[in-house]
């Protein structure tokens, strides 16, 4: 998950494969990460506890933001099962408030609330294989980050070679509007949590251990998400 033009984990990163949807560009749904960890987690559950989304009120939810650099269209919420919008539900943990937790065997993140409650999103994850858990914190925010594909990717599929100096920020960038950068005693996982425009991967393991929201509810994340904030993934 390269910020920076020039940044110096980019050679660690995993392939992303092209964008299927943009010829030319690199495919949000095959996201790409460090290695594996292999650190222990907790095992906890959510229950709903407010009615879910109707599809009109998803359309407000997940509508256009004209306001962003550069404005996101409206979700497709055809195209995500709804049990994955948006939701408040109970879920018992010992972990304090504003901790995120990534159960990516449901396909969902929480951000723990108060009184027992948690905000809960839809997620894609890492696909078999590519999977991770353990603790880690939130080292670095990030809005319309630059994109480097690592040196392997560009071996492998040259036409990644126009953006050896950096994808800038925009639509079409794999980290999206807004990237949570996951550290581990002050070193870089490689891992994120990023804003994806993608729909359709909503609730599938995709990626390459990355955690990717709908731009829309990685945007509430992230404006209610500190450096310092700690993360739990939990085992698939």
């Amino acid at each position: 998950m390269i910020m920076d033009g020039r940044n110096a984990d980019s050679g660690k990163m995993d392939e992303i494969a092209l964008l299927e949807r943009r010829a030319g560009l690199l495919n949000r749904r095959s996201f790409l990460a460090g290695s594996a960890m292999g650190l222990g987690a907790l095992t906890l559950g959510g229950c709903a506890i407010s009615d879910g989304m109707s599809l009109a009120e998803a359309e407000k939810v997940y509508g256009p933001v004209p306001e962003e650099k550069f404005p996101i269209p409206a979700v497709d919420v055809t195209k995500v099962d709804p049990k994955y919008f948006r939701k408040t539900v109970r879920y018992e943990t010992k972990e304090a408030p504003g901790t995120i937790i990534v159960d990516p065997g449901n396909y969902y993140v929480y951000r723990i609330e108060e009184d027992g409650a948690a905000t809960r999103y839809g997620a894609n994850v890492g696909r078999d294989g590519f999977r991770w858990n353990g603790d880690a914190y939130v080292g670095r925010k990030s809005e319309w980050a630059t994109w480097t594909p690592p040196k392997e990717m560009i071996k492998r599929q040259p036409e990644a070679a126009k953006y050896a100096r950096g994808m800038p920020g925009g639509l079409d960038n794999p980290l999206g509007a807004r990237t949570l950068h996951l550290y581990q005693n002050g070193v870089y996982t490689l891992y994120t949590i990023y804003a994806s425009s993608d729909p359709e991967s909503i609730g599938s393991g995709v990626t390459s251990g990355c955690v990717g929201l709908l731009s829309q509810d990685m945007i509430h994340l992230y404006n209610r998400t500190p450096v310092k904030t700690k993360v739990v993934v939990l085992p698939a």
